[in-house]
This record gives structure tokens, C-alpha cells and sequence, in this order.
């Protein structure tokens, strides 16, 4: 078997484009894929494996594990990387599922640790892996325990191999040894999730590393722009990446420049450009629905999430442009929390997608923040601005009434019955350059919250007169957390009004 392609031209024809009954699939072999030779794989075992826990793959993912479990003469594998970069909602999960039940009952690996952006996709493959292994009565009998302790989540078989469920974050699997690390959702994954889970592997003879994730998002993008540079690299010059596999299902789109008749480039509009981004196409996608989420979501979104048009980091100095990384991570501590009084601040993303509640207080001669909350959509804030509210006392609530959340401040009065604290565009201004000043000077600290340094990590600088406020980089970074303990820093120092017909209740 040839482990080694090209990338294809946007012209070529899927793998099974059509079948008997009139059925559409999309491409099986993706349009980009670069491997180190191979004389062997131990795919199949894991395909095998799978299908006897009732998990029946797609023939993609068959190709994925093929192609990433490749072996050298040695037995060892041909690929220690292997990055796997594939439109959301195509089932990618599932060759995570395949890859670890074969690492635990095949592969002998000692160690296995599953990580995501978010914990709560973790714990879904968690679930999804110990709900395959309880249908296999010969698998499960070999399972001593499913650990679901808060910090011990995993799946511990009698002869000791492991599966371990981690949080990504600066200190998580810090400590471990591991034979396989999978990151999840790699498209948001940093050098501090890379910094802390990568290592692990390294005193672990044939041990491998597995990046799965959709189109890069930007700076948040920076370990899938460096695999994706390495895979590009190798097909340019003929040659295959030592370590490296990846495999990309994506397509090139039309630009301005593009002469009339070009075929160099895609159409995003086209069927054809959806069936080459997406395997699952004919399986679980419909090329009808898929191709209506374009109208829902405009060309640059449908373009990103169906058809895997990334944008990725070209240097990793592009992230934390505002803050330093390290200058931010050092006001972490664990302890800190606020004290009385605290100010609370709501801020949410223009398209109302996501928000976020910060706090602020002083703490040791400076100021703690936090994100009290950050959750999708809206629907939630009141209930919980309440419940914070009848907590703490705090001395206000602010909200930039020409933003986003301007839209809560009336609903947010009369339900708490105060007067919600609205800064001028110099007082936003000045919040910002109060916030950066109490970092420079280390007169801030946090809890090194993960949708903190997210947000910060793509934030920059837009200018407000003589100042500046915080900005997003792209419209897929979501800083509502830092405008919020930003505005809530703000709060602890600005005049507060009393209302006539809700007297100062703190």
C-alpha cells in the first residue's frame, strides 16, 4: 500500500461519487495527505476492534487509521504525528474511539491521555468509549474500573493500561507518562497545552502523538498552522515529513484574480466543493441541508466550518499581540479571590453567540478578576446576574451601553432593581489602559482561567481617540471574558448613583 500522495488537483474526481442507487458520497481519500513509507499497518486491527464493539467506520476513517497507524520493518511507527484536519460534524470522534479502544486492548500501551479545548468534549468521548467497551462483554471484562472522580476521569484496565481524560491547560497531564496523547479540537491549541501533554511521551519507545481537529480559526490555530506548514513543506519539495501524517479534507476557493474558466481553484458554491471537504457526505451529511447552511452562515463561515478554508498563524509571535503570554501567565494564582467589594461587568460577542460575566475585587494590595461565567447564547445571564447579585452585593453592575450587552441593561435594572453603570467611550478607553497598566506594573491576579487567555490570546487594539479598546482579531475569536473583567476592574473605582426606588442595598 502507497502511504505517500499528493495533493490533488481541484478538478479530480471523488473516490465514490456516486453510487447504485443514486446516493452522492464525498471524497474518501483526502485532497491533501502526506505520510512517511510504511511496510505494514495495525489499521485494520483497530478497524477490525472497532466493528467488534459496534462501531462500523466509515470508509475514510478506515483510511485515516490505514494511513496514521503505519508501521516501519521495525514494528515501530512510521508517522509519531499524526494530524488529522476534517470539516466538524463528519466523525472524526469516532476514529478517537478506534485508536483508543486498540491502544487498550491490542496496542498494549500503558498510557493513554484524551484531551479538548472544552472538558465537556472530553468526557462525551469518554462516554462514548466506556458505552462501546460495556457493549463487548470480552472487552469489559478486562476493564477493573471506570474512574469518574473529578481529576481521575478514565477507564483502568486489570493488567494497569490506561486511558486518562485530561482538561487542556497549562498544567494538565503534567506528570503523566504517556504511550499515545490525542488533542482534540485541535483547531484551538496552543504551546501551553503542547507544552504540557507532549512531553509526557517522551520516555515511551513508539509512542505517538494525534492532533484531530477543523480548519484553523487564526491565532488560536498556532500547533495546526505548524503541521500544516510541515504537510505543505513535504508535498512542495517531493518529500515526505519524517514523523509527520496528515491528512486535510478541504478545498481550494476561486480569488480574485482567478481568470474566467479557472480550474486551479474551487467554487464554493458548487456540489462538488462540498463532496471533496466532506467524507461523511452520503453517510450523515446531506449535500441538500449542507449546502443550505451557506445561505445561513454567509460564504467566509460556510467557507471555515463545511469547507475547511482555515486561516492559520504564520508565526506563533502573532497571538497575545496586546498582553504577553508570559507576562500574563505569571499573575496567576491559585488562591486568589476577591474580596469585598466586588463589581461585576456582562459583555457578550456581537452576534450574541456567546457572553460572559467577570468579577473583579481587591485581593492583596491589587486587584483580582475572574470570569464568573461564559456560556453560548443569552438566555441565561439574567437568572444568573441574580443569583450572583443576592450573593455577593456588589457595589455595581456595568455594561458598555453602546456594545452588544447594551441590549440587557434595561431588563438587568428592573430585575435587580438597581442602576446598571454605562462607561463613555474615554471611560471604556480608560478601563483598558487601567487593565494593561495593572498587569505591567503586577498589581493584577487571576486564576489562569482558559477562557481568559483565550480571549486575550486573539485579542488586539482598536483605537478610541488617543486610547484604545479591546478588538477581536478575526469574528471567530470570542473576547467577551476579557471586556468583562475589564469593565468590572473599572467598576470598583467608578461613581455609583443610588437609585430612588432601589436604595443602596450593600
Amino acid at each position: 500500500m502507497t502511504l505517500l500522495s499528493s495533493e490533488r488537483s481541484a478538478g479530480e474526481k471523488p473516490d465514490k461519487p456516486l453510487a447504485a442507487d443514486g446516493r452522492v458520497y464525498g471524497w474518501q481519500t483526502p485532497p491533501i495527505e502526506t505520510a512517511p513509507p510504511a511496510v505494514s499497518t495495525a489499521g485494520q486491527e483497530a478497524i477490525d476492534l472497532a466493528a467488534k464493539a459496534g462501531l462500523h467506520l466509515d470508509p475514510w476513517q478506515q483510511h485515516v487509521l490505514r494511513v496514521a497507524m503505519g508501521e516501519k520493518p521495525d514494528g515501530d511507527w512510521s508517522a509519531a504525528e499524526v494530524c488529522v484536519n476534517i470539516p466538524r460534524q463528519n466523525g472524526k470522534g469516532a476514529i478517537i474511539e478506534a485508536r483508543v479502544l486498540w491502544g487498550l486492548f491490542i496496542g498494549g500501551e500503558q498510557g493513554i491521555l484524551v484531551s479538548a479545548h472544552e472538558f465537556k468534549t472530553t468526557m462525551n468521548t469518554m462516554k462514548r468509549i466506556e458505552r462501546l467497551i460495556r457493549g463487548c462483554p470480552d472487552m469489559h471484562k478486562r476493564v477493573k474500573a471506570y474512574h469518574k472522580t473529578v481529576g481521575r476521569e478514565g477507564i483502568e484496565l486489570h493488567d494497569g493500561r490506561e486511558v486518562r481524560y485530561v482538561a487542556r491547560s497549562r498544567g494538565s497531564g503534567r506528570g503523566f507518562t504517556a504511550a499515545t496523547v490525542i488533542f482534540d479540537e485541535c483547531m484551538i491549541c496552543g504551546d501551553d497545552a503542547v507544552g504540557a501533554l507532549v512531553p509526557t511521551t517522551d520516555a515511551v519507545d513508539n509512542s505517538q502523538l494525534w492532533y484531530l481537529g477543523s480548519a484553523g480559526i487564526g491565532s488560536l490555530s498556532q500547533q495546526m498552522g505548524r503541521l500544516r506548514r510541515r504537510a505543505l513543506a513535504a508535498l512542495e519539495a517531493g518529500e515526505p515529513d519524517p514523523v509527520l501524517a496528515y491528512m486535510e479534507w478541504s478545498v481550494n476557493p476561486h480569488v480574485a484574480e482567478c481568470p474566467p474558466g479557472c480550474t486551479e481553484h474551487d467554487d464554493i458554491a458548487s456540489v462538488e466543493s462540498l463532496l471533496k471537504a466532506n467524507p461523511a457526505v452520503g453517510y450523515r451529511l446531506q449535500v441538500e441541508k449542507s449546502m443550505h447552511r451557506r445561505l445561513t452562515m454567509g460564504d467566509t463561515l460556510y467557507a471555515r466550518e463545511r469547507l475547511g478554508v482555515g486561516e492559520y498563524p504564520s508565526d506563533v509571535a502573532e497571538t497575545w499581540q496586546v498582553i504577553g503570554e508570559e507576562a500574563w501567565r505569571a499573575l496567576a494564582a491559585a488562591e486568589s479571590a476577591p474580596s469585598d467589594p466586588v463589581a461585576f461587568a456582562i459583555d457578550m460577542t456581537p452576534e450574541r453567540s456567546h457572553a460572559a460575566i467577570g468579577v473583579a475585587g481587591e485581593w492583596r494590595g491589587g486587584t483580582h478578576v475572574e470570569v464568573v461565567d461564559h456560556r453560548p447564547g443569552t438566555g441565561w445571564i439574567l437568572d444568573r446576574a441574580a443569583d450572583l447579585h443576592e450573593k455577593w452585593k456588589p457595589r455595581c453592575w456595568v455594561i458598555d451601553g453602546g456594545g452588544p450587552a447594551g441590549s440587557l441593561i434595561a431588563d438587568l435594572e428592573e430585575r435587580l432593581g438597581v442602576t446598571v453603570v454605562q462607561p463613555k467611550a474615554r471611560e471604556v478607553a480608560g478601563a483598558c489602559g487601567q487593565f494593561y497598566d495593572a498587569v505591567t506594573e503586577q498589581a493584577l491576579s487571576h486564576l489562569d482561567q482558559a477562557p481568559l487567555a483565550t480571549a486575550l490570546a486573539g485579542a488586539q487594539k482598536r483605537p478610541l481617540g488617543d486610547a484604545w479598546a479591546w478588538a477581536r482579531r478575526i469574528v471567530s475569536v470570542d473576547i467577551s471574558p476579557v471586556v468583562a473583567v475589564t469593565l468590572a476592574k473599572w467598576g470598583l473605582g467608578c461613581e455609583v448613583e443610588e437609585s430612588e426606588e432601589a436604595p443602596n442595598l450593600w
